[in-house]
């Protein structure tokens, strides 16, 4: 009797024993797996656990040195661990399931799937990070979207008025005559435009844009700034002023990206003001960096918006003809670059780093830009 029932717990035994082994199973490649025909997580759990706990039971019993045994008691206790072992592992194995149809989901290209799960442990910590990581997928796959859409709109309208006017020209509905030819130059040279920025946003990106650190001076630095944009603004019949406070002012940093930052800012303050409007240009010390002011009297941007006019593709209420949404997104990054700030302020409320006792020039309505920069940027300590 002991002898048979000595061999059924041989037989009992060697299945935990062999999932006890298959620990060593990765580095032996010997040993076998035996639940590994089981796809369930929370099934393997189950049997290994509820074997586990009935061959413990039994042996405990055979310690007591019974001397009957009953199997069906024995079975018994195995149904009820696996039950109550699969009621257990509920909570541990749905989150993972659903975390499996989710990604499966996104592959396809569904990123608004999320996963439920109330636990505080690991488990929760997971899915919390992966209910994240498919919001960021979901706003990278919107930006994405709204790129095309945007870049193929923007590249669209200078396209179609520059085929409309060579289409005149060579049908003989129109001459060659220089106003004409200025149209489709000024149309061309948007679709320049909209490429050469388009390439800085991707170099950004990537940051391969090369930052150059030239001395500055920054009265004639934003001179010369301010003299292209007169020119540039001539036609539309804008006043731009230039006024520096500190007479001998000088900063360090790229001075073609600077230049760029700039003249952006100027050429959608000229296109915003109303015609015969002044465009103020005024940069000040501040302790160890230089503000530079550049205010219109347009209409202004909304509270509301001055955080996203910074970003891509953005323009706001005020929006007009002529500009592609990208510019303040380019200053915004050689900015960043260069260490310091640009941001939308209040017209009538002055920088907040003014030092005591200067007078601070109030600003008519419109929108007024701050750009701050460091006069000497933090180099990187050398590898």
């Amino acid at each position: 009797m002991r002898s048979r029932l000595l061999g059924r717990l041989l037989r009992w035994v060697s299945l935990p024993l062999s999932l006890a082994l298959g620990w060593l199973a990765p580095a032996l490649g010997l040993l076998p797996r035996p639940l590994d025909p089981v796809r369930s997580i929370k099934a393997k759990l189950s049997v290994a656990l509820g074997l586990a706990g009935g061959v413990g039971l039994l042996i405990f019993w055979w310690s007591l040195d019974f001397m009957r045994v009953e199997l069906s008691w024995f079975a018994i206790a195995v149904a009820l661990g696996l039950v109550t072992l699969q009621v257990a592992a509920h909570g541990t194995t749905v989150p993972l399931r659903e975390m499996t149809d989710a990604a499966r989901a996104m592959a396809r290209g569904d990123y608004t799937r999320r996963v439920r799960a109330t636990s505080r442990d690991e488990i929760g910590e997971l899915a919390a990070a992966f209910n994240q990581m498919a919001a960021d997928l979901a706003a990278a796959d919107r930006q994405r979207r709204e790129l095309i859409a945007n870049v193929s709109h923007e590249l669209r309208t200078p396209i179609t008025a520059l085929r409309g006017l060579l289409e005149n020209i060579v049908d003989g509905v129109s001459d060659a005559e220089p106003e004409t030819m200025r149209t489709a130059l000024t149309q061309t040279e948007r679709l320049g435009r909209l490429v050469t920025e388009l390439l800085d946003l991707s170099r950004l990106d990537a940051g391969v844009m090369p930052m150059a650190s030239d001395p500055i001076d920054v009265r004639a630095f934003l001179g010369d700034v301010v003299r292209e944009a007169t020119v540039n603004a001539d036609g539309a019949g804008h006043d731009v002023r230039f006024a520096v406070s500190a007479p001998a002012l000088r900063i360090e940093g790229d001075r073609e990206r600077l230049h760029q930052v700039f003249a952006n800012l100027l050429d959608n303050a000229a296109r915003h003001s109303p015609p015969g409007g002044t465009v103020t240009v005024r940069a000040e010390r501040h302790d160890d960096h230089v503000v530079v002011a550049v205010a219109d009297e347009g209409e202004g941007i909304p509270p509301a918006e001055r955080d996203r006019v910074f970003e891509r593709f953005t323009r706001g209420e005020r929006a007009t003809g002529g500009g592609t949404g990208l510019g303040l997104a380019i200053a915004h990054w050689v900015v960043q670059l260069h260490q310091g700030t640009i941001a939308v302020v209040d017209p009538a409320r002055p920088p907040t780093a003014t030092p005591p006792g200067t007078t601070v020039q109030a600003q008519r309505p419109g929108c007024l830009i701050h750009v701050t920069l460091p006069l000497q940027p933090a180099r990187p300590a050398p590898s």
